[in-house]
């Protein structure tokens, strides 16, 4: 893949959540933003009826997925890996370094992945206009977090992602770009942002073969090879710990202030 441009965008970016529109100036570092109620369940501030849970937790190889249904309301489902951040409101996503995983991969997992509101799983085509779009902080990470991701669904056997967004413990973040459904990742560097600070992204399709990522601002775009043009494709969003051990005190805490998905 290639860089195909580079630009400046807005000098602002609005997370809507709920009907909230938070206006935040581009590239902000605020510690914390108390927009949310903090004595809600996530669901209760973040509309989570398009997303599905999985946990670091479950038996090995089938971690336990908490579906739609019991995430929505004020009242809805949270717990140690899971919760909303009493002191901000975030929607706070923990993933130790040891935990249960998928059979595709190392490490655990607090991530949502995107589902349909009929209930069933998103399964969308590269063709028409896809954004996921967040505010964020990372709270704490020992190396590595996969924060975002455009994953391939239906179309083939790969169970590979299409995109991953990292953040560095050093404070860098960057894109992971899938050279093919068979594997191999280009890695591009699009940002720095100190731990604990707040950030925002904006990760899309285009045009049917176009990657638009804007991290605080800053757009770059990427093309998507053709060898990914059978797949369908879906969003995961949270926190998605890069490294394992035998440590669950250590991992990847990760802060939402804001989480919309579009498709048009």
């Amino acid at each position: 893949m290639r860089i195909r441009t580079l630009l400046a965008s807005l000098a602002t970016v609005t997370a809507v959540i709920g009907g909230l529109a938070l206006a935040m100036p581009a590239g902000a570092t605020t510690a914390t933003t108390p927009f949310a109620d903090p004595s809600k369940a996530p669901g209760g501030n973040f509309d989570l009826s398009v997303w599905q849970l999985q946990e670091p937790v479950g038996s090995p190889g089938k971690p336990t997925t908490i579906p739609s249904s019991r995430l929505q309301g004020s009242n809805g489902f949270q717990d140690d890996y899971f919760y909303t951040d009493k002191r901000d409101g975030a929607m706070t996503f923990w993933a130790p370094e040891k935990g249960v995983t998928t059979p595709n991969s190392n490490y655990a997992r607090s991530e949502l992945r995107e589902m349909n509101r009929n209930g069933g799983a998103a399964d969308w085509s590269l063709s028409g206009s896809h954004k996921l779009q967040a505010t964020l902080r990372v709270v704490s990470v020992t190396k590595n977090v996969c924060v975002g991701q455009i994953h391939l669904g239906s179309g083939g056997s790969s169970t590979k992602p299409l995109v991953e967004l990292y953040y560095r413990a050093n404070g860098d973040i960057v894109l992971g770009t899938e050279n093919s459904p068979e594997g191999g990742q280009t890695l591009h560097n699009v940002g720095h942002v100190s731990v604990g600070k707040t950030w925002n992204y904006t990760i899309g399709v285009s045009g049917g073969d176009t990657i638009d990522l804007t991290v605080n601002g800053t757009t770059t775009h990427y093309d998507i090879p053709s060898s990914f043009f059978p797949y369908k494709q879906y969003f995961k969003a949270g926190s998605y710990n890069q490294s394992s051990s035998d440590s669950t005190t250590n991992g990847a805490r990760v802060g939402f202030y804001g989480l919309t998905v579009s498709h048009g």
